[in-house]
């Protein structure tokens, strides 16, 4: 019998150590998969790119990463911190992955998007979004859409945190938000290397009556923490809208009262990728069919991998318990 196996909803110890079996959920498959390819890409075409070497490895480790603790947790099924890295292993490639695109973008697509943007954007709408809005928005109302901008850091942790707690452990919700999300980060970090675009805070600087958004006291703080950022051509189409709008989604699939604490916040996280002068429109537009598509990838992946195991159960009932009348 094979020790590999893929999983969906509560992993159960088994009995002893010959018994276990490797479990892997399919985000696993995601990231092992997504991880494994960029650094293929970092050491082959895209070698003479500034830090491929280094991004490699970072790529790599989190490619390698994740089997070796499904393998240290199959072997040590009481050391409850092992699943729990596992579980929530999609956390930090998230976070961490962002910012070591930059030699696959230069390989893929080295020019900036922007200009194609920006016309899009006017024959779309007739003007500027990030234009008008920096003209109408008030000093106050910029604190407070900026302070909802940084819950794109906070709000996919909470969810996956307070499912993985209500269920005491990976569930079948649980096992398909963090699906949901790993495909869409997935597509959306393929997405900045086909359309590089550094937004209209760098491109439409000249439009603005400042280099930075106007504000009262949050904001100036905000905006200096996103002056160096490691990686800026990340624009297209919006990762901020696209995340806000999976949470959301699954909150009100799986945690009614988590999507109503949040649904006001979250929808001030997508404005303020327009006010905060971070996106283009037609980056929140397009944001929208891919939360669509991967939204309804992850529910037809995660129904037939519970029919799956459904099947695999009704095969492993012994003959010796079926009652006969």
């Amino acid at each position: 019998m094979s020790i590999w196996s893929f999983s969906e909803g509560r992993v159960r110890p088994v009995a002893s150590s010959e018994e276990a079996l490797v479990r892997f959920r399919q985000v696993d498959l995601v990231l092992m998969v997504g991880c494994s390819v960029a650094a293929l890409v970092c050491v082959g075409p895209a070698r003479w790119a500034p830090h491929s070497g280094r991004n490699a490895l970072f790529f790599l480790f989190f490619a390698l990463g994740l089997p070796a603790v499904r393998m240290l947790e199959a072997r040590f099924p009481r050391q409850h911190l092992l699943t729990i890295a596992g579980d929530f292993w999609l956390l930090p490639v998230s976070a961490l992955a962002h910012g070591w695109l930059g030699p696959i973008v230069d390989w893929v697509n080295p020019l900036v998007k922007d200009a194609q943007l920006v016309a899009v954007d006017q024959r779309l709408f007739g003007f500027q979004t990030s234009v008008v809005l920096a003209h109408a928005i008030p000093p106050w109302a910029n604190d407070v859409l900026l302070l909802c901008y940084y819950g794109h850091f906070i709000w996919p942790l909470l969810l996956g945190v307070y499912l993985y707690a209500r269920g005491r452990g990976a569930t079948p919700a649980f096992d398909e938000y963090l699906l949901g999300l790993g495909l869409l980060l997935g597509f959306n970090y393929a997405a900045y290397s086909l359309v590089p675009a550094v937004g209209p805070r760098y491109f439409l600087i000249g439009a603005f009556d400042g280099p930075a958004t106007h504000g009262w006291v949050l904001t100036p703080l905000l905006e200096s923490m996103m002056r160096t950022p490691v990686y800026t051509r990340d624009c297209f189409p919006s990762g901020h809208t696209g995340v806000a709008l999976v949470v959301l989604f699954y909150a009100f699939r799986f945690a009614r009262r988590f999507f109503w604490v949040m649904l006001f916040p979250g929808m001030g996280l997508i404005f303020a990728t327009l006010a905060g002068r971070f996106h283009y429109a037609i980056d929140l537009v397009c944001a929208v069919p891919l939360v669509l598509v991967v939204t309804g990838l992850a529910l037809g992946l995660s129904r037939a991998a519970r029919q799956r195991a459904v099947e695999q159960g009704a095969r492993s009932v012994p003959v010796d318990a079926i009652v006969r009348p």
